[in-house]
């Protein structure tokens, strides 16, 4: 994806909370990060490059796309961070790849007056939980703990202090139960601890449904201290809970998939959930559905074709819709992986929770490509309005002319498709003129994409319903008179730039100019284009340039033939690596005596520059 289109996807992005995640052209994970506003904190990355630091720089260089989830709040994304950290371990990411800030919470459930406490994963002792995301997360969680349940917080140790000194003011603040006091026996202090325990493996649903019903048992016997007690730990489970979406510690690996349906697109997403841990999001666009019979019989066709693709099965699927195949897919899903998979369609706890995630990030993800699809109509419908067109407009084609001098001349050919770049259909032309004429240029290019046409080469077809040609109204009136000369009855626009090269306007056959300024979806549709096929010239123009040079170089080279010359490249590349390597690396390919004069003949300025130092 060129950084033009990573641009306009960044500006999509959500106002929300989540975690996005750089991948390179191998598809690999090169760097992770949250954001409490993910359209503007991705857009950064790909506005104002010369403001980023170095390793910044780098890292967006290597760029060719990126996928973002989406989070209820800062601290969910803070934690799916450092887990997705941890997980792919991405070059540009360089903290908490090991182990340290990314704690355990334990539980010593064998000892009679257990604490919790925060723990590196390495120390074993005792249950664990998490991982969290921070020392400072996972000592929150444990005081919340502590608070809700009246946990002990004192350096006292018990049995060995019950009764042996005065109890303390949190105690007295009714903050604490008062294990010093005696009053409290192990059993009913174990039922504290498992209730907390339940708290941390996210089975927060029936504790709240039991913890409600005690609410409100304690309230009719007017029993309100109690009622109160119990009301503060029914409000721990939604300050823990969240915390559980992206850190889901018990249960199997599961796959929770959701299928979001919005009036012009729906989309599925696939949330993938390995050792109770977030690592992972697919999503694909399909077409809205009318009802809710609909919605599951698309879910029901879209997992059936997603398993079919995919290696690793979980052990888990949990559904957003019930479907009508449900026990032949876990039939089918268990076959394939060897053991049971059951296929859920929860309506509560946590997996509804983990539901409800997918949602978000599947509504987020229609919301984006329903906008992008609307804003590019509206684009298409302008341009057809502004050229008095009766048909809507599909294909545009953009020109551009790129040499040095009028050496190395091309001439480039870049194709949009509904709005979108068919890099498929770009063609490259390499020009016979040998004088900086752009006019010229655009005579001979066209001239020959159209003969092509006409002449049925299918990697020509079909004519465009514009082109587009980079410059002013000369331009289009050059463009002109090789259509009229061919044949071709076709609208001819020219894309002008501003002083700063950024498209600024329309010219028409008539000279006139279409301003862009206050029609923002047309504006942004042009530049991209305007961008993209200026970018794909000059990249033509100096690959070829860069061939040139070097085939130029190597000619002049005494003892180099053809097939020499074929070696010298396919063994060093090109010739500033030639110029670098030493004479028995040459002689790796050429015979020693004329390794040694290629060696001289490419070093002749540097020994000419040293004997002037000598003199």
């Amino acid at each position: 994806m060129e950084e033009l289109d990573l641009r306009e996807k960044a500006s999509m992005c959500p106002q929300k909370p989540g975690v996005y995640l750089m991948h390179d052209s191998r598809n690999a994970v090169i760097y992770v990060g949250k954001a409490k506003n993910l359209k503007n904190r991705v857009s950064q990355y790909f506005q104002n490059t010369d403001r980023h630091t170095i390793k910044t720089m780098e890292m967006v260089r290597r760029v060719a796309d990126f996928e973002t989830i989406v989070t209820s709040t800062e601290l969910e994304a803070f934690v799916l961070e450092n887990t997705l950290i941890k997980h792919y371990k991405p070059k540009y990411n360089i903290l908490l790849k090991d182990d340290k800030g990314y704690p355990f919470i334990r539980v010593d459930t064998e000892a009679d007056f257990p604490r919790f406490i925060v723990a590196a994963k390495g120390e074993d002792a005792g249950r664990g939980f998490g991982p969290y995301g921070g020392r400072t997360i996972a000592h929150e969680v444990v005081e919340i703990l502590n608070s809700t349940f009246k946990l002990p917080t004192c350096s006292r140790r018990f049995p060995r202090d019950i009764g042996k000194q005065r109890p303390c003011l949190r105690h007295h603040l009714n903050q604490c139960v008062g294990v010093c006091t005696g009053e409290v026996s192990r059993a009913e202090y174990h039922r504290l601890i498992n209730e907390a325990i339940l708290l941390l493996e996210g089975k927060s649903e029936h504790l709240a449904d039991e913890l409600r019903r005690q609410m409100e048992e304690y309230a009719e016997n007017l029993e309100f201290e109690k009622a109160v007690i119990l009301r503060d730990r029914l409000q721990a489970l939604e300050r823990v809970g969240e915390r559980q979406k992206v850190v889901a510690a018990r249960i199997p690996d599961t796959d929770v998939v959701c299928l979001y349906t919005g009036e012009y697109r729906s989309c599925a997403a696939v949330l993938h959930y390995v050792g109770g841990t977030l690592l992972g999001k697919d999503m694909a666009i399909l077409p809205a559905c009318s009802d809710d019979e609909d919605a599951g019989e698309m879910l029901s066709e879209y997992v059936a074709r997603y398993y079919r693709e995919r290696p690793l099965l979980p052990s888990d699927v949990a559904l957003s819709h019930e479907i009508p195949d449900a026990e032949l897919l876990s039939e089918w899903l268990s076959r394939e992986k060897g053991k049971k998979v059951s296929v859920l369609h929860p309506q509560r706890g946590q997996r509804r929770r983990l539901l409800e995630m997918a949602m978000d990030n599947a509504r987020e993800e229609a919301r984006l490509a329903t906008a992008k699809e609307e804003r590019t109509g509206r684009a298409l419908a302008l341009l057809q309005e502004a050229l008095g067109e009766d048909k809507p407009l599909h294909r545009l084609e953009a020109y551009d002319i790129s040499h040095t001098g009028g050496t190395d001349s091309v001439g480039v050919m870049v194709v949009f498709q509904d709005g979108k770049p068919l890099k498929s259909a770009y063609r490259k032309f390499k020009l016979n003129q040998a004088q900086p004429d752009d006019y010229a240029g655009i005579t001979e290019t066209l001239t020959r994409r159209i003969r092509h046409a006409q002449e049925g080469d299918e990697k020509f077809l079909p004519l465009p319903d514009v082109f587009l040609i980079d410059g002013g109204s000369q331009h289009v009136a050059t463009a002109m008179r090789v259509l009229e000369e061919m044949g071709v009855s076709a609208p001819v626009l020219g894309i002008v730039k501003d002083d700063s090269h950024r498209t600024r306007g329309l010219v028409t056959e008539d000279g006139s100019e279409i301003g862009l300024r206050t029609q923002p979806a047309l504006f942004a549709m042009m530049g991209n284009i305007g961008e993209e096929v200026h970018r794909f010239a000059i990249g033509y123009h100096r690959e070829l340039r860069g061939k040139n040079v070097t085939r130029s170089t190597l000619d002049e080279l005494p003892g180099i033939g053809a097939v020499r010359k074929k070696a010298l490249l396919k063994r060093f590349g090109g010739i500033r690596a030639i110029r670098a390597a030493s004479v028995d690396e040459l002689a790796d390919v050429l015979p020693e005596s004329v390794a040694q004069q290629v060696w001289d003949k490419l070093h002749e300025e540097d020994q000419d520059v040293n004997a002037d130092k000598e003199n």
